[in-house]
This record gives structure tokens, sequence and C-alpha cells, in this order.
């Protein structure tokens, strides 16, 4: 708290300055143009690759230009963050009120994580950060013209309605990969909807490759975009200046609008699950999974319509079910057991670590669904035998007030999980290892066992599916009865 209030006082500006747009017969570069008066500048950079024989002069499109302001405006905040400067002046290009307060709800929310770890009690939604609109946008070029006021206070109520789009077999759809499971059952139910699929990668590495491969796309269907953060943060980071998490989520979000303008396709197909909702601190709005909640993307889907309209459809295909079907679903996908990854401490490595939070869920929430030995071999190693993983285990259960800061299911569907997996241990006469040992002493599994398994047949209706593609959920829904 001490380092939060001095820093703003010290560097009460952040500015976002500009935005650079470069092209070529194969690519678009977008340099984004940040500043925190008296400490640094930043230049972020963004690549994404034309497809073959694309001629379109993008620089000229406004529709593309907005959304690249847009982009800017998401990556503004891994820069703010330093030192969480009270005034934002954006000169880059403009915003409403209505926007403004729309903005400062998605930073508020999304850095939710940041403020707690942190340690950071008193931001308010209302004046933790006051932004100032200072120019006007020329769609040709990015430059800025005459100044505009500021605004504060509520989430801004954008007051479009819902679309949902007639969907059709060969309908055009982007799939943002992210190398886990999740994705990989996106692009399964889409293949049965007989969908025309594109896959989406930042920054592409072993396990989205490979998810992609096993998918069955060809190469030239894999839209590889490259984001590369500014040298001078990670330097501000090391020396101890405010860092912790942002809303990737968001910048897959608006960054996927730019990839599927270019490409001419309709659709934009994300695969969070209803799972996604529950807050990581019980009985708070803390999420470390903020954007990929509903809320955020029933949020980005107004946005999109008033502030960019002709821009793609965008929903998330898993919405209505819960990371327990997932995996359900995912468990009869045996392509996939050997390419996918969601292990963020292995991710450099492309390798599942198997002592992280991440990692222990994923073993979890599989076992009721592979055999010992199939989830043994895709973590290799039995993380279940680990005691030193036994603190880990009650977050992921509730019997800690915090679950870890990973993207995890829920806590109920993790307790079903582990149920089903000591039941068909037992079932099969095997002796059960270390963690479901002490979980079944727990009193915890008494207590779900007597609930039964409330997620085989969950969907949530909560959801902005195209009305075909909630059919083709349901079904599927259905199967794992």
């Amino acid at each position: 708290m001490e380092k939060y209030q001095a820093l703003r006082r010290e560097y009460p500006r952040f500015y976002y300055r500009s935005y650079e747009l470069c092209e070529n017969e194969r690519e678009v570069q977008i340099t984004y143009r940040f500043e925190i008066q008296g400490l640094s500048s930043f230049a972020p950079v963004w690549k994404f690759p034309k497809a073959e024989g694309d001629t379109q002069k993008w620089g000229e499109d406004a529709l593309f230009q907005k959304m690249v302001f847009s982009l800017g405006m998401v990556e503004l905040v891994s820069y703010w963050k330093i030192t969480c400067s009270p005034q934002v002046f954006v000169e880059a290009g403009a915003l409403d009120e209505e926007q403004i307060l729309w903005w400062k709800d998605l930073y508020f929310n999304g850095l939710g994580e940041f403020f707690y770890v942190n340690e950071i009690g008193e931001a308010d939604p209302s004046d933790f950060m006051e932004i100032q609109c200072l120019g006007e946008p020329d769609a040709a070029s990015g430059k800025t013209g005459a100044g505009r006021g500021a605004a504060a206070g509520s989430p801004a109520d954008l007051g479009t309605e819902q679309k949902q789009p007639d969907f059709a077999p060969g309908t055009r759809v982007l799939v943002p990969i992210g190398g886990g499971k999740d994705s990989a059952v996106s692009l399964e139910l889409l293949k049965k909807a007989g969908a025309s699929l594109w896959a989406y990668i930042i920054n592409p590495r072993g396990a989205t490759l490979a998810t992609v491969q096993a998918a069955g796309l060809p190469k030239e269907r894999a839209i590889r975009v490259s984001r590369t953060l500014d040298p001078n943060m990670l330097a501000l980071n090391r020396q101890g200046y405010l860092n912790g998490h942002t809303p990737f989520s968001a910048l897959a979000a608006f960054s996927s609008l730019l990839a599927a303008r270019m490409y001419g396709l309709s659709y934009i197909a994300l695969s969070n699950e209803s799972s996604a909702n529950e807050s990581t601190v019980a009985g708070s709005t803390v999420n470390h999974q903020y954007s990929k909640s509903f809320k955020f993307e029933m949020d980005f889907h107004r946005y999109r319509e008033r502030y960019l309209p002709g821009s793609a459809y965008y929903f998330s295909l898993l919405r209505p079910l819960s990371e327990f079907q997932i995996a359900k679903y995912f468990a009869g996908q045996k392509q996939y057991h050997r390419v996918f990854r969601s292990c963020n401490a292995g991710s450099k490595t492309d390798s599942w670590c198997g002592r992280c939070p991440k990692c222990l869920f994923v073993y979890l929430i599989l076992s009721p669904f592979l055999e010992s030995r199939e989830v043994e071999a895709i973590f290799g190693r039995n993380m279940l035998e680990d005691v030193s993983l036994r603190p880990t285990l009650e977050q992921l259960i509730g019997m800690q007030e915090e679950k870890p800061f990973e993207c995890v299911g829920s806590r109920d569907e993790i307790n079903t999980a582990a149920v089903l997996a000591i039941d068909r241990m037992e079932r099969e006469g095997k002796a059960l290892p270390a963690l479901l040992a002490f979980y079944k002493d727990s009193g915890m599994y008494e207590a779900y066992r007597a609930a039964g398994d409330p997620f085989s047949t969950y969907f949530d209706e909560e959801n902005l599916l195209p009305g075909p593609l909630k059919e083709l959920v349901r079904k599927a829904c259905a199967s794992l009865e």
C-alpha cells in the first residue's frame, strides 16, 4: 500500500501517446507509444500476418484503425500498473464518456487480483484512475487533434441488444488456441457443426501448433500473431515496481477482432466455460479469470456492437458448460492427450511442471474419466501421490478461502471429480493415492458424495451462442450423461 501511494504521488501521469501502423505484403505491424511521465516510455509491438494474396491497405480501413486503437487501450494497462498513475491521458484517439466508464470498469475488475495480491486495499472503482481523452482520431493515420474531456463514475450500460446471427455449415470461424483442453473441445464441436475453421494463436509455442495439427487444420489456417513486451517494462519489474496479473483474455478479445477483419471471418468462438464466473477469493469479486467471465463477454459484445460495428461476432462456445463436462468430453479426444499443455509454470519449455495448482487441477478433473495410467502418462508422474501438494488441494476444494490464482474450475466440480475418482478406484480395487486418501478422510468426501453429480446434465442458459451451435452443445452435453 505504501509503495502504491508513493508511486502515484511521484508519477501522477500516464500517457497513451499514439500508435504507428506499418504494413508490407506479408504483415501488419503495430507499435504503441506509452509513457509514464518522469519514469519511462514504452513501445510494445504487435505483428499480424496477412493472408496469401491480401492486397488490402489496412491502414486505410477505418474500422481496422478503431480496432487498433482499442487494442492499445487494453495493452496500456500492463504498463500503467507499474506506477498506477492516477491520471491517464489518451492522445491516440477519441473516447466518449460511456467508453471511458467502460474501460475503467474493465481495468478495475481485470486488475482485481493485482490489487488483492499487492494489498492495495484503497483502490476504488470511481477514483483509482481518471481518464482524460485529449485527441480526436484521424482514421487514416492514427494521428490526433483537438482535446476532449474526462469522465468518472460507475460502469456504463451501452444499451445494445444481443444479436444471435444465423449459423450454417461452411461459416468461417476464428478459434483462439491456448494449447489446453478447452480450445481442443471447441475445435471438435465446431468441426461437427461443419464450420470452416481458422486458428488464432498469440506467440505460438509447441502445444498451440500441435493442437492445430491434431485438429487436422492446414498450416495456412493458423493465424500466428506476435506480441512483444517492451524491455523497459521488464526492467522496471525487476527493479521492484508494481507488478501482477492483468486481463490477458481481454487482449485476446480485441486482437482477435483484428485477425478476423483481415481474414474475412464472421465469428470468433472462444472456449471460456461457466466455471470462469466463480470468484477466486470466496465472498469477494476478485476473479483471476475475470476477462473469461460472462460479464466481460457480455460487456465486450455490447462494446463491439456500439463502437466497432461490422466486426466479427464474439461468443464463447463452451459458456453453457462446466470444466467438469469439458474434461469428460476431452477424455474421449485421444488425439490431443499427448500434445495439450496449460501449465503456466512450464509454458516456456512447453511442458507440465507437475507441481503447480494448474497441473493438479487438470490431473484431478481428468481422473474420473481416464485410466490412472493414462493421466500419469500425460503428466509424467503420479501427482496424487505427492503429499507436498496437499495445501494446493485444500485451496482447490475450498478448505481454504482462496482458490489458487490460476484458471481452474469451480470448487464444487473439483470436489465432484475427487469423489468420482475415489469411487472409480475403489470399484476397481485400487489403493487410493495419498491426496485422495486424505480427501476421503477430510469430511468433504461424504458431503459431496451425498450431493451426487450435478454437472453431467448442467447447461448454463446465460450465453451468446447462435441457435444452431447452442443446440449442438446441448446435444454434446446430453451425450455425457
